[in-house]
């Protein structure tokens, strides 16, 4: 409940003060999206699987978020960010799709 109450406040507090990215953190934002939400499905499968670790949890959605975003970075370095960045994507998307048919077969037995 307090990771959620903490999610509101962030928020609002976000629209109350006008937060903005910098804009040269634009085209990480979008990738260190997708990697924590790899890491917050994964952390909802862990529970259903009765495996949850908060620990883990925790350096697992850190992990993701800097390992994606460190890859996309060396990518634009390299003058192939667009490439790094669709290779990331699928392969977070790949993940998050197998957490998701796993939460589905715990929530609907199927």
């Amino acid at each position: 409940m307090i990771p959620l109450v903490g999610l509101v406040v962030g928020l609002l507090l976000g629209r109350l003060f006008g937060v903005t990215a910098p804009d040269w953190l634009a085209p990480y934002l979008p990738i260190a999206v997708v990697a924590a939400l790899d890491a917050v499905l994964g952390g909802l499968r862990a529970r259903f699987d009765h495996v949850f670790d908060d620990r883990v949890f925790v350096v697992s959605f850190i992990g993701n978020v800097v390992v994606a975003v460190v890859i996309v970075f060396l990518g634009d370095r390299l003058g192939v960010g667009s490439q790094l960045s669709t290779a990331v994507v699928v392969v977070l998307g790949i993940r998050i799709f197998a957490n998701a048919a796993a939460i589905r077969r715990h929530l609907f037995k199927a």
